[in-house]
């Protein structure tokens, strides 16, 4: 207990050393226990999203779980109708409450084998058609379903007679009479029944999950009350139940993330079960795929958001050890009197320990709750330090948030307690050596770690650039190559690296300005800069901790804007404008099917005729609908007319080969098309204006340049199927064109030779090519074939009211892609959700810390020189020369910090931003990846940094203006 007391009072004592130190962990907990909620949110909102998506896609609901069984002779009837019992039960009583769902449904559904059924009153009816029917049950039927024509089929059997339903089809399949009544009339049968059409039914509402299959597949059923059928059938087995149907339907909208291992084991469980009572059953999910892939999806998040942080983790875990480090530096002197008075290091580094654990169980209190309101903020990011108000993220506190943030709190455990080791091995007359040797060299240049880190960096991104060529020249993705989650941790170690490497030349530069001026400085900066020179050991910790946070602030914004601009470009580039969509043309193509028939009669011809020539394909005519009308859309700036022939054939020479071949009218072309600047060699206008100079000049991508060695002046023939070739001249040469990706692609090329199995597969890395020109050219010359229009909208335009008009003008539209609506369906993508939420939450971070850290190692630096203060002022130093003083010294530690990590902020950005394209998939981009730096974030760093040198100063001006001469020198000599 007095141990216990001794470390409240030390922790009251140093109060707001320890409650730095608590922020920081409060920071560190609720940043990693963020971790695991944030992914659990995302991937929920990304369950239901994809769910929604299966539904549009199949229209099939997609909490659908279907099981059935086909009764075949393999089951005896008793045994048979014993396995149906135990399927009934089983379904009820455990597959639904193992979902932990609401259940929106639940059919069974029988039916018997078809039988002969024949009028009874073969006089009224034709009793010459053969009826073949089968007799089903669905329960619960009535309350899915509205009469067409007369009433519901009674429970009992009506004078002997079993009143039945049935859809409209099967009046008209089965060509059957409302009221007339039919009787079994098949050897099969086990015994004969008579049924009476008593209504005619369909669907009460076609949305509702209670149907499986269309009505459509009743049209040979006689529909009879479940009641009977169950106590007819499949108990007394008057007839033969052939199949018995169980279908639930679960409320998918409320699947948790736990709710996938449940469904998934659920329907293992339940195939397990049938496979042991029926021979023959089957059964659908068509949620089971979409579920199965969350683990991969799952995995690939977290290490994303792990290699995400780890900037800010190995940020926050430095500024745990310089808080740490300020708090022993403090107590140095206590600790060394312990040791000299037989304390053992063990119970001053568990003395240390308690007052961590203390610290901890605070932080892991508070933490996983900051967490959570750090998981809402980073839901709302709609961009980098953008936030919109969207749908708000299904956050809650699990454990595996206070897992992580139990590990959090070890390891910050560990970080605070390194420098009490350090300092248990000092005894007292060692301190007060090093207390006088404030220039030797740090650990971390002794040992040479900052060269070591800047190796390992180094070494991972060539490791990068390897992975990267290989992808390029086999046209793989990143998916194709296993991605090392270290290859993320290599930024945070350069940085890290750079910043102690920087500084290992600072005290050089230092001494060079000392030297460069010794006979001209004033007393002031004299002073500033012995100061400063000769304690570089002292000003390494803040100077690291600014560099360090500043350039983790400035890789963030730069990789979170680099990756966001990218994103959008590639959309930009694919699309080629805002807007491209194809429009129905007429033509005289012969209905489909017509070839087919044509060419089965040929396969029907025996060998020995006398084969039959076939006529020529007649050439397809087609009719141009007007263009002009697009145009005049509401909202639309330009249109452009794009004819794409992706197979066409050239040659050049003896050569030939394929290439995409693209017709283009140059002036509506280059207003509308979007293509990011640089790409091309020249202004890709002035590619237009060469191609519009000759109706036959065309421009060629690299790709076939390169390939078949032509030049600028060569020219080529061009044609495809049924279309003669035509000369074209060379203008100019491409290397990416609005649309078109010249990233090579796998193909599989089925070869033989004498060595190796007929029909084998060797892949083959094909390079794209291009020919790009003159639509009305091609149109003359070749054929006139649809083409596509691309549209490029006015900058406040709406898609919707661009919609509206297509359909108020009723074109006919048989495709469209809007890049707006692309680029907001990106920004949803659970991986962009998270990489604009943690690098904001980074970059906060990284100034709320730097600004903590800077003020607090400056307060305390100038509450331990009160004694050099005071006695300066004693010798005739002015209050306005201290300030003096203080503002050179904050210049040449925190403004060289502030320097080196903007410059290694930079550097660190242009080398290892690129590496994110391995996460995201990114190696086939079109546009290739391009590091983008904001102004805006580099301008808010600069105001931040200002301000909190400004406030910086500000505070410690103030503590210098209370020191009094007279208490500062007693001080002293106390």
């Amino acid at each position: 207990m007095a141990i216990l007391v001794m470390i409240m009072r030390k922790m009251i004592k140093n109060k707001w050393l320890e409650f730095s130190l608590l922020l920081g962990l409060i920071i560190s907990v609720g940043l990693v226990s963020s971790m695991p909620i944030y992914t659990n949110a995302i991937l929920q909102r990304l369950l239901v999203k994809d769910l929604e998506l299966l539904q549009e896609n199949t229209l099939q609901y997609p909490g659908i779980f279907w099981t059935s069984t086909y009764i075949t002779g393999e089951l005896k009837p008793a045994d048979a109708k014993q396995a149906i019992r135990d399927a009934d039960d089983y379904m009820v009583h455990t597959a639904q409450p193992r979902f932990q769902l609401p259940i929106n449904s639940y059919v069974i559904e029988r039916a018997t084998d078809k039988y002969n059924l024949v009028p009874a009153d073969a006089g009224k009816i034709d009793g010459t058609v053969k009826r073949l029917a089968d007799i089903t049950a669905l329960s619960d039927l009535e309350d899915h379903v509205r009469l067409i024509d007369g009433k519901f089929p009674a429970a009992e059997p009506v004078n002997g007679v079993v009143e039945v339903a049935v859809v409209d089809q099967a009046l008209t399949n089965l060509k059957m009479v409302v009221g007339q009544e039919y009787e079994i009339d098949d050897e099969a049968a086990p015994q004969k029944f008579r049924f009476k059409i008593v209504g005619v039914i369909d669907r009460k509402s076609y949305d509702d999950v209670y149907w499986y299959n269309a009505l459509s597949s009743y049209n040979s059923s006689l529909l009879a009350a479940f009641p009977w059928f169950e106590k007819n059938v499949n108990e007394e087995q008057r007839l033969m139940l052939r199949s018995s149907i169980w279908y639930t339907t679960v409320d998918y909208s409320q699947m948790k993330l736990d709710s996938i291992p449940r469904f998934i084991q659920t329907y293992q469980r339940t195939e397990d079960f049938l496979s042991s009572k029926f021979p023959n059953y089957s059964m659908k999910a068509p949620a089971l795929q979409t579920l199965n892939g969350y683990y991969v999806k799952e995995e690939k998040l977290r290490t994303m958001l792990w290699s995400l942080n780890v900037p800010v983790m190995i940020m926050l875990a430095y500024y745990l050890f310089m808080v740490s480090n300020l708090i022993t530096e403090r107590q140095k002197t206590e600790i060394a009197v312990l040791r000299s008075r037989g304390a053992s290091r063990l119970q001053i580094i568990l003395g240390y320990a308690v007052e961590g654990l203390l610290l901890g169980g605070i932080a892991l209190i508070a933490g996983p709750m900051s967490g959570l309101a750090l998981t809402r903020m980073l839901g709302a990011s709609n961009g980098f330090l953008e936030f919109v108000q969207r749908a708000a993220l299904d956050v809650r506190l699990n454990r595996e948030a206070y897992q992580y943030g139990m590990i959090a709190v070890l390891c910050s455990l560990a970080m605070t307690l390194l420098p009490v080791l350090f300092a248990t091995r000092t005894s007292i007359v060692g301190h007060k050596q090093q207390m006088a040797r404030q220039s030797k060299s740090s650990f971390w240049h002794k040992y040479f770690l900052d060269l070591i880190l800047i190796g390992i960096a180094l070494y991972g991104l060539k490791s990068f650039e390897r992975r990267m060529a290989d992808m390029q020249s086999l046209g793989l993705e990143a998916s194709d190559l296993q991605m090392d989650p270290l290859l993320f941790l290599v930024p945070a170690l350069f940085i890290l690296g750079a910043s102690f490497a920087m500084l290992r030349i600072y005290p050089w530069m230092i001494r060079g300005i000392y030297g460069a001026g010794r006979r001209l400085w004033p007393p002031s900066l004299y002073s500033t800069l012995l100061q400063v020179g000769r304690s570089t050991t002292q000003y390494q910790a803040i100077m690291v901790f600014l560099s360090v946070t500043l350039a983790t602030g400035l890789f963030s914004a730069s990789a979170a804007r680099t990756i966001n601009k990218n994103a959008g470009e590639k959309i930009m580039y694919g699309n080629g404008a805002d807007i491209a969509m194809q429009i129905k043309w007429e033509d005289d193509a012969p209905p489909p099917g017509m070839d087919m028939e044509e060419s089965d009669d040929a396969d029907d011809q025996d060998a020995g005729a006398t084969p039959v020539i076939p006529e020529p394909k007649k050439k397809i005519q087609y009719s141009e609908p007007p263009f002009l009308p697009l145009t005049q859309l509401p909202g639309v700036e330009h249109a452009a007319k794009v004819f794409t022939k992706p197979e066409a054939q050239f040659t050049v020479g003896k050569e030939k080969g394929t290439a995409t071949m693209m017709g283009i009218d140059t002036d509506d072309f280059g207003n509308t098309a979007w293509l990011r600047d640089g790409l091309l060699d020249h202004y890709f206008n002035d590619y237009l204006n060469l191609l519009a100079s000759n109706p036959q000049a065309v421009l060629i991508s690299r790709t076939l340049a390169d390939q078949f060695n032509v030049k600028v002046g060569d020219h080529l023939y061009a044609g495809w199927n049924g279309v003669e070739s035509t000369m074209f001249n060379i203008y100019g040469i491409v290397d990416y064109w609005p649309s078109w990706n010249p990233n090579p692609k796998y193909a599989d090329k089925s070869a033989s030779s004498s060595g190796s199995a007929a029909g084998a597969k060797a892949k083959k890395v094909l390079a794209p090519m291009l020919i790009v020109g003159h639509l009305s050219y091609i149109q003359n010359n070749m054929a006139l074939e649809p083409y596509d229009v691309w549209l490029k909208l006015k900058p406040d335009a709406s898609s919707q009211q661009l919609y509206d008009a297509l359909e108020e003008k009723k074109i006919p539209v048989t495709k469209l892609t809007d890049a707006k609506q692309e680029l907001i369906k990106s920004k949803n993508d659970p991986f962009l959700l998270a990489i604009n939420g943690v690098m904001t939450l980074g970059f906060i971070i990284s100034i709320v810390i730097s600004f903590c850290g800077f003020l607090l190692y400056w307060i305390l630096s100038l509450m331990s020189r009160v004694l050099q203060l005071g006695i300066l002022r004693a010798m005739g130093i002015s209050f306005r020369q201290l300030i003096f003083m203080l503002i050179g010294e904050q210049l040449l530690t925190s403004g060289a910090a502030i320097a080196i990590g903007l410059l290694s902020g930079s550097l660190t950005s242009r080398l290892f931003v690129p590496m994110f394209q391995l996460s995201l998939q990114s190696s086939s981009q079109v546009p290739p990846f391009q590091v983008t730096f904001d102004p805006r974030d580099q301008l808010q760093l600069y105001i931040i940094v200002s301000v909190m040198l400004l406030m910086g100063l500000f505070i410690l001006g103030t503590m210098l203006s209370r020191i009094k001469i007279h208490q500062a020198v007693k001080l002293g000599e106390d």
